[in-house]
């Protein structure tokens, strides 16, 4: 393998890791600004998703550039990732929801039964 092709993804790494790290920045802003506990669940969940398969993505091009081919052995990681990740924010979510149905507190606006 040639030093420019090595060079060269070693430039697409390193963008794809800053990328990642920007997207959690968001994330993490989201966190801090946003005033609910669901609506701050709601934005580490999807940037923090995103953001592995960006890693994900990273560690591939890494990967298949020092070996002899498509390295593809990352994908185990972020399929466990992808499904674990939306289980958990579920979980989180039906937890604050009954410990706030138990404390008698007025649940989110589109969670209130009408009429």
């Amino acid at each position: 393998m040639s030093a420019l092709t090595t060079l060269l993804a070693e430039i697409v790494v390193a963008l794809l890791l800053v990328g990642s790290g920007l997207v959690v920045l968001v994330a993490a802003l989201g966190l801090w600004r946003l005033p609910d506990f669901f609506l701050r669940m709601h934005a580490p969940a999807l940037a923090s998703t995103l953001a592995a398969w960006i890693v994900t993505l990273a560690s591939i091009v890494h990967f298949s550039a020092r070996g002899s081919g498509l390295a593809l052995h990352v994908w185990l990681i972020i399929i466990v990732l992808s499904i674990t990740a939306p289980v958990t924010t579920i979980m989180l979510a039906r937890a604050a929801l009954f410990r706030r149905r138990q404390a008698g507190e007025p649940l989110p606006a589109p969670l209130q039964r009408r009429g």
